[in-house]
């Protein structure tokens, strides 16, 4: 959700320029900096804002910059600044007062300064606005360029994890002959190999087979993936959606780890893990 535009048009010695720039946030937080020249299209510009940035910090700063020639500010009336100066100091040498804030004084009495508001016209508006809707279209741009960055490394980082799953698919079977060969020689050790009642044995076996089996959750984990995958390529904002399916894409990843019972496969799981850290934290930036 990080972003950045920014749009600048120069006429008649005025320039116009427009930032915007968001952060990673659950919802819409916008910030607008506007003139108080154009206060009552603060709405306007909000609600061009919700409809094309769904979620994100943001912060929107415009600003205008006139030549001097055509410089609005304030306006001090000298001969009132005067008047009431020479009044403070008659004052001051009557009372026998401190002297040294007698012009601060002044400047702060009633019309002293007075304050030229900045006249808009039509088509300043229509230039502003448009300098805007610039700077959002290359928010919007700079967004979707960043997107298919994004999309790019999650691929890569799916695909990782299915290859990591490829590799436990090959591994799995491997464990149950291995299981058979240590409990035959823990018993053999134990009781004696006459003495080993084998339909005992075969019950053991059908326990650790069904608790080693990891069938349903390849199932599943290979489900989640393609379905993150088809997410991925939809048009619409997915990032939560994306969110939520790493979560069961993890549940899965969890559980095969729990029943590994195998070294090799444990490490395995441990580079799925490690992808799907890198997938939740690049879905922080996914709309």
């Amino acid at each position: 959700m990080t972003g950045f535009g920014l749009a600048a048009t120069d006429i008649e010695n005025v320039k116009f320029a427009v930032e915007i720039k968001s952060l990673n946030s659950k919802f819409l937080e916008l910030n607008l900096k506007l003139p108080r020249a154009y206060s009552d299209k603060e709405l306007l510009l909000r609600n061009t804002c919700s409809k094309d940035i769904e979620r994100g910090k943001v912060n929107v700063s415009v600003n205008i910059e006139r030549s001097d020639d055509n410089q609005k500010g304030a306006t001090i009336n000298t001969t009132l600044l005067t008047r009431y100066y020479k009044q403070l100091e008659e004052i001051n040498a009557s009372l026998g007062a401190n002297s040294a804030n007698l012009l601060q004084t002044a400047l702060n009495f009633p019309e002293v300064i007075t304050y030229t508001e900045e006249e808009v016209g039509e088509n300043d508006w229509d230039v502003l606005h448009q300098t805007f809707l610039k700077a959002l279209a290359n928010f919007n741009q700079f967004r979707e360029d960043e997107g298919k960055v994004l999309r790019t490394d999650l691929e890569l980082r799916i695909q990782n994890i299915l290859d990591f799953f490829a590799e436990i698919d090959k591994l799995a079977p491997l464990r149950v002959p291995q299981v058979k060969a240590r409990l035959t020689q823990f018993l053999e050790e134990t009781v004696g190999k006459v003495n080993v009642d084998q339909n005992r044995l075969e019950q053991e076996l059908i326990y650790y087979i069904d608790k080693l089996d990891i069938t349903e959750e390849k199932t599943r984990l290979k489900s989640h993936c393609d379905y993150f995958m088809a997410t991925l390529k939809s048009k619409d904002a997915n990032g939560k959606k994306l969110g939520f399916i790493s979560q069961e894409i993890g549940r899965e990843i969890n559980t095969m780890g729990a029943k590994a019972n195998d070294a090799h496969i444990q490490q395995l799981v441990v580079g799925m893990k490690e992808e799907l850290e890198k997938i939740k934290e690049q879905l922080l930036n996914v709309l």
